[in-house]
């Protein structure tokens, strides 16, 4: 289907099917013609696992034993939650696919070609920012792992490493959706064969205890229950919804849906509890929650292998961080080629993480300070959602999408979706417990420091948007071309 271009926008050239090689991305948020949706099911798989293959993950699944919960219940979080959270975000990758726009283009549906712009705002400064915590995080277990091989070097081996790192993913992001491809593609499976290794030798040295835990009473293990749902059960799936349609949109045209929804939910899902199940192991036998610690306690001399696992993780991730800036960039306006925003974005991340690695304890608030405003995420799907499925009942128009605002069907501000969002946020914020004081909410505070953000802010936007649009309803594209 043909679409009209946005403002400003030059037309596409793509390199015709068949080129050899791995081909440059010269889109940008305009839908992916069909000739250029190659993208298999195995491939798509692949980048979301590559993805969460990350120390994050070991990180997040020991902090159910630092809570106070029993390996146990910790497990039946991780599995349970991410049931939910990764089937969300498989419904995105659909959407992403039957209609070949990025997500946050497909936002103007419910906030209006110029409401829209405020959460790709928040995404491409998330994104940038992602990139140095997901770096620095890496760090440290780097240069602990290269101290056990006999490797020392101090703050310059950790300088070197980080550039090395960035300017990988730096590399791949501005070469595009094809390079990210092909990397996740030959690089996840040989990961995984070391990652299968590492369990094996980590369950086989170490003795996790299945029933300790410091939280007894049913309230401190309500509280500590629902701040692991938002840290790594339900709240993990859902923070990847605003990259899921980026990637999902170059699946073959063919495809059906429950297809590419099982490759991008499994991709997401598998790494996910994998990782954390094997940090809460290792937390549990006494290894602590410092990923260096876990590490090097458990793989000792075998950690050589393990450092390809960890300096592939940020690596995999950041490459989709960089390029979803971008597309986030030219979803509000910008009207610089791709490449340019994401070399741009790769700077602001190398200043982020070259404050990081000069200021450890301001690098710690910060990236709590990020998990907290991650908040929004879930009134914003939840919306989306409701505007896909029950207001636009899978039907909306492509090209308006991409109108100007005075002319566009979805207008310049869709008042009931932004009045929404707004009251999803507050709710979201005040049944927050983060680790940021300011991200606190009174009714957590209330209810014994427990954190049903996620579903608070998801319940009320979903909630009053769909109150709004049934009192008001929102106009049908008529007579224009409409994606199912």
């Amino acid at each position: 289907m043909a679409s009209p271009q946005p403002p400003g926008t030059a037309d596409i050239v793509t390199d015709t099917p068949g080129t050899v090689g791995v081909r440059f991305d010269v889109h940008g948020v305009l839908p992916i013609p069909d000739r250029e949706r190659d993208c298999s099911p195995w491939e798509l798989f692949w980048i979301w696992c590559g993805a969460n293959i990350a120390p994050i993950n070991w990180v997040l699944g020991a902090l159910g034993i630092a809570l106070g919960l029993s390996l146990f219940e910790t497990l039946i979080v991780v599995v349970v939650g991410n049931l939910f959270g990764c089937a969300v975000f498989g419904l995105f990758n659909v959407i992403g696919h039957r209609t070949a726009v990025n997500q946050m283009v497909l936002g103007r549906s419910a906030f209006g070609i110029t409401g829209a712009v405020l959460p790709a705002v928040i995404q491409g400064l998330l994104t940038m920012a992602w990139v140095g915590v997901n770096t620095w995080i890496v760090l440290d277990l780097v240069l602990a792992v290269l101290d056990q091989i006999g490797i020392r070097g101090g703050g310059e081996l950790k300088v070197v490493v980080a550039l090395v790192i960035m300017a990988v993913q730096l590399t791949l992001a501005l070469y595009g959706f094809y390079a990210i491809r092909a990397f996740e593609k030959y690089t996840v499976p040989l990961t995984i064969a070391v990652m299968v290794t590492m369990t094996i030798v980590a369950l086989a040295r170490t003795h996790p205890d299945w029933t300790a835990a410091t939280a007894v009473t049913p309230g401190e293990k309500i509280t500590a229950i629902t701040q692991l749902v938002t840290a790594i059960g339900v709240g993990w799936g859902l923070t990847w919804i605003p990259y899921a349609a980026d990637y999902s949109r170059f699946a073959r045209p063919k495809l059906r849906s429950r297809t590419v929804f099982w490759a991008s939910a499994a991709g997401m899902y598998l790494p996910t509890v994998w990782l954390a199940a094997l940090g809460a192991c290792l937390a549990s036998a006494g290894g602590g929650s410092d990923p260096s610690s876990l590490v090097v306690g458990a793989f000792g001399a075998l950690a050589i292998p393990v450092l390809l696992l960890i300096m592939h993780g940020p690596i995999a991730t950041n490459i989709l961080n960089l390029y979803s800036c971008s597309l986030a960039a030219l979803t509000i306006g910008i009207r610089i080629a791709r490449w340019k925003i994401t070399a741009f974005a790769g700077t602001v991340a190398s200043m982020v993480l070259a404050v990081f690695i000069n200021s450890s304890s301001f690098a710690h608030a910060f990236d709590n300070l990020m998990v907290s405003i991650l908040m929004w995420i879930s009134p914003w799907m939840s919306i989306l959602l409701i505007d896909y499925f029950l207001v636009r009942r899978r039907t909306f128009s492509v090209p308006e999408l991409y109108r100007d605002a005075a002319t566009s069907v979805y207008g310049k501000f869709n008042t009931r979706g932004l009045v929404s969002l707004a009251a999803g946020l507050l709710a979201s914020w005040s049944w927050q417990y983060g680790m940021v004081s300011a991200m606190q909410g009174p009714v957590a505070k209330a209810l014994g420091n427990t954190d049903f953000s996620w579903l608070a802010g998801s319940l009320v936007a979903a909630g009053l948007y769909t109150i709004l649009t049934a009192a008001s309803p929102t106009r049908r594209a008529g007579g224009q071309p409409t994606v199912q």
